[in-house]
């Protein structure tokens, strides 16, 4: 009898890391049954499985009262060990006030979400007299409707209460600009970037264990210094051009960006234009209250003999600049996990940039300098050929050539 219990034992060893949990009584229920008076005790010691889990096996196999299971089941529907909100019916409710005071959104939501980490609710329910763990407090988290998640930019601040009227306002003007066959443009700064060896976000296609070697510190780089890429999306021809400036983001930067965008694309695409929409973002370096972009755009107008009309995003809309959604973040993506070692890499890989839907940019870098602090005083600005329109003027106007 040992030797024979010695080699169940072997087979079980053998067959227990291929059989299922339901296989492996099956199994022993049929050794046993194969047995004198007595199988399922040697079994048993053969296995280490226990005599009820064998008497199971030996009720699916039809030797026994019951009925068999279905197929592709290891168990009877409810069996198993019951889990722990079975045993303490209080756990969710505890866990949901815990993590109800800092709960977002809405609290009729299927989606809700907490700050609190779940090993500090797991500290606390253990002090509460639950037995639990971090783990098992995220997993009734995400049974409860919860989820990790980011902050999100969505709040816009107080609304002006003509802003969807200002944007009917640039939809209706660029349609009709654009039925016309003269250009549109919108325009904007993208955020500074610095140059140099520095580690840039997100991740490009590598040899394995070969990544990109970058300074451990993003210190500014006296000699490289910062870029600032000034945009001009040419919203009829899904086409860009890119100043990558050195110095300020001031107007007079904003207006020579836009005057090299003519110069080396607009004119050759629009020879025949006498009109320009500009469509730009109320704040920065283009903002409707700024003296000195208003005197850039006079002189743009003089040297392009082009009627050039403005139109300004409410303040807090910027997001809604179709340059943001059409050029910014396909250059954003394109030079993503790559450093920006120099000026050249800079411009390169902007000029570089396309897109499925044939999107194309020109970039070129300007070296000149562009102070800051220029005052514009109301008598020169009184000289401007400056017309607002009928519609909320401080958003809407127009130069013309003097």
């Amino acid at each position: 009898m040992g030797q024979e219990l010695a080699t169940m034992r072997e087979k079980y060893q053998v067959l227990c890391g291929v059989l299922d949990e339901r296989g492996r009584r099956v199994w022993a229920a049929a050794e046993a049954n194969s047995l004198p008076h007595g199988g399922v005790s040697l079994v048993a010691n053969a296995t280490g499985l226990s005599r009820s889990t064998i008497h199971a096996g030996l009720r699916e196999l039809g030797k026994d009262r019951g009925h068999p299971l279905a197929a592709g089941r290891s168990r009877k529907a409810g069996g198993g060990r019951k889990p722990l909100i079975f045993h303490k019916p209080d756990l969710l409710k505890a866990l949901e006030k815990l993590v109800e005071p800092t709960t977002r959104g809405d609290p009729e939501s299927p989606l809700r979400w907490t700050c609190k980490s779940t090993r500090h609710l797991a500290e606390e329910l253990q002090r509460q007299g639950f037995g639990i763990g971090d783990r098992k407090v995220a997993d009734l988290l995400h049974h409860l409707g919860y989820s990790l998640q980011a902050n999100a930019k969505t709040l816009e601040g107080g609304h002006h209460p003509d802003r969807n009227a200002q944007f009917e306002y640039v939809n209706a003007q660029s349609k009709k600009f654009l039925e016309q066959g003269l250009p549109v443009i919108s325009v904007d700064t993208k955020k500074k970037e610095l140059v140099g060896n520095y580690s840039n976000h997100g991740k490009e296609w590598r040899p394995q264990g070969d990544p990109e070697q970058t300074l451990l510190h993003d210190f500014p780089d006296k000699e490289g210094g910062k870029v600032i890429p000034y945009g001009v999306y040419d919203v009829g021809r899904n086409q860009g051009w890119v100043s990558v400036g050195i110095d300020h983001d001031t107007a007079e930067f904003a207006t020579d960006s836009i005057l090299g965008w003519w110069k080396y694309m607009g004119y050759k695409t629009y020879p025949l234009a006498t009109e320009l929409l500009i469509m730009a973002d109320a704040g920065g370096s283009n903002a409707s209250r700024s003296r000195l972009w208003k005197v850039g755009v006079q002189r743009l107008a003089d040297l392009t003999g082009l009627h050039i009309h403005v139109s300004h995003f409410p303040p807090g809309t910027s997001k809604w600049n179709k340059i943001e959604h059409r050029m910014f973040s396909f250059i954003s993506k394109n030079w993503r996990g790559r450093p920006l070692v120099s000026h050249q890499t800079i411009v390169d890989l902007i000029a570089n940039t396309r897109t499925t839907t044939g999107l194309k940019i020109k970039a070129k870098l300007t070296r000149r300098t562009y102070p800051t602090g220029m005052k514009i005083p109301a008598s020169q600005m009184a000289e401007l050929n400056l017309k607002p329109a009928a519609f909320h003027g401080d958003w809407n106007y127009s130069l013309s050539p003097q």
